[in-house]
């Protein structure tokens, strides 16, 4: 029976935050069956019992991949599994959702990449900012500004609890803006179309918590072929501020655009609904009258379709259900996850060295 006719039987692999959302948009879109659930924790139990507690579950992946023989999984582990689990889903016939980043290093990517176009299956990679009517719209909007763009953006986040707790573990493996930076990363290139020619980083390690070898701050620039600049911000942990922790603008010689979230404020930055925010777009025009006043008032565009979390993630697994039954070519999509993480771990080489880096 060919995928068209029957669901798609997906093993999920990770039940925190991120997994959970997903297994829930696999539970609630037709076309997807959930045939297993798998974690090293209680948090496949507890998601259990949010489905509804009749999903199999597993605590090792090998084992669940060879008992449940999936049609996809859904990887949502730590970034230090990214690589092995992926290899392995494919070794299997299996298609494969993977949480950003796609590895811990550029060339686990690429070997990613490449064990999926030797396996004909699909690969898509979670980048969330990618379904957003609104941050599509911000895309679109700063395509006409002209050109060079200043594009300033950032993500801090005030963890405590639980929330530090995931925060370390990523630290384990990777620093904040190479975890959250291939998204807005990501949104520059989409901005400008342009080759990113050097970059440069810098990074301060506010906590004993974390490796010595890592940060939890860090503030990225990267430098485009075309004049365009652009930079990032990310900081994790008890101490990170709460102000103006969620910037983003972009400006250009006709002009500026900006996501005005209004009710995004202090004391949600570790939201994860707030990270995706948007509300209101701000679009300043800079064309002056023959008086030198402004010649046409700010637009207010506010987006009629504003998904929160769990809403962008069904539309991500729609997009991978619909690449699998329609037979999507990915080529572009993984190409550009390999290039945004190629830009961030150069950023992080910057931090390290304290040079700059030329792409």
């Amino acid at each position: 029976m060919s995928d068209k006719q029957r669901n798609i039987r997906v093993l999920v692999v990770g039940c925190g935050n991120m997994g959970a959302s997903h297994a829930m948009a696999y539970h609630l879109l037709d076309g997807f069956e959930i045939c297993g659930l798998v974690s090293t924790g209680k948090s496949k139990e507890l998601l259990n019992e949010k489905l509804g507690g009749h999903y199999e579950l597993f605590n090792d992946y090998e084992t669940a991949l060879s008992k449940t023989k999936p049609d996809a999984v859904c990887i949502s582990t730590y970034p230090d599994t990214h690589e092995a689990f992926a290899i392995k889903a494919f070794e299997n016939n299996c298609h494969a959702f993977i949480e950003k980043p796609l590895a811990v290093s550029v060339e686990g990517a690429e070997r990613v990449a490449e064990a999926a176009k030797k396996s004909g299956k699909k690969l898509v990679i979670g980048y969330i900012l990618r379904h957003h009517p609104s941050w599509i719209k911000f895309i679109e909007l700063a395509q006409e500004l002209g050109k060079p763009l200043v594009m300033r953006m950032n993500l801090n986040q005030q963890s405590q609890g639980s929330n530090w707790l995931v925060h370390l573990n990523l630290m384990k493996s990777l620093s904040p803006i190479v975890d959250c930076g291939v998204h807005y990363i990501d949104v520059m290139c989409q901005m400008t179309r342009s080759k990113p020619i050097r970059v440069s980083a810098i990074g301060a390690r506010l906590t004993e918590e974390i490796p010595t070898n890592n940060y939890n701050y860090g503030q990225l620039q990267i430098h485009f072929e075309d004049g365009s600049v652009g930079w990032y911000e990310a900081g994790w942990g008890p101490m990170m501020s709460e102000t103006a922790f969620f910037v983003k603008d972009v400006i250009g010689p006709k002009g500026c655009v900006s996501i005005v979230a209004k009710n995004v404020s202090a004391g949600k930055s570790d939201s994860i609904d707030a990270h995706t925010k948007t509300e209101s777009l701000k679009f300043h025009h800079a064309a002056l009258d023959e008086h030198g006043s402004f010649l046409k008032k700010d637009d207010w565009i506010d987006l009629q379709d504003e998904p929160n979390h769990q809403e962008l993630c069904n539309r991500e697994q729609s997009y991978f259900l619909k690449s699998i039954l329609e037979n999507v070519d990915l080529t572009d999509h993984v190409q550009d996850a390999v290039n945004s993480l190629r830009i961030a771990f150069a950023c992080d080489e910057s931090v390290r060295t304290g040079k700059m880096i030329n792409l």
